[in-house]
């Protein structure tokens, strides 16, 4: 699988991180490149790897990006396009990413997430 190909896999752990940033922010907007960039760390542990450190900071790093309504519905749509077609992602681990990290999710992360309700 190309190096391409792995960013996809990461951002299916997003889906539901990016869901807890709320304040408003002033500048640019998220770009998928930005989600990939802040999670292609998080792949050797969604492929069965141990954790990196590097990988929750990522995640911390794309909850802080993505502040607005519009910037997390971005954000869970580059996921979403990404990892379409992906095979060999151990969906325990992705459920289990926010607790590994530190992140207290309220709800199920899952990858058939509806962009569109994203608040």
């Amino acid at each position: 699988m190309a190096r391409s190909a792995l960013h996809p896999v990461a951002l299916v752990v997003a889906t539901t991180v990016v869901l807890l940033a709320a304040a408003p922010r002033g500048g640019e907007a998220i770009t998928c490149s930005q989600v990939y960039g802040d999670l292609i760390s998080c792949v050797g542990y969604l492929q069965g790897g141990p954790i990196k450190q590097q990988c929750c900071s990522g995640i911390k790093s794309l909850i802080a990006a993505a502040r607005t309504t519009q910037d997390r519905r971005t954000a869970c749509g580059c996921i979403k396009t990404a990892a379409a077609g992906l095979s060999g992602i151990d969906y325990g681990r992705v459920s289990q990413l926010p607790g590994q990290c530190g992140i207290s999710v309220s709800y199920k992360i899952s990858p058939n997430v509806d962009c569109s309700k994203i608040n």
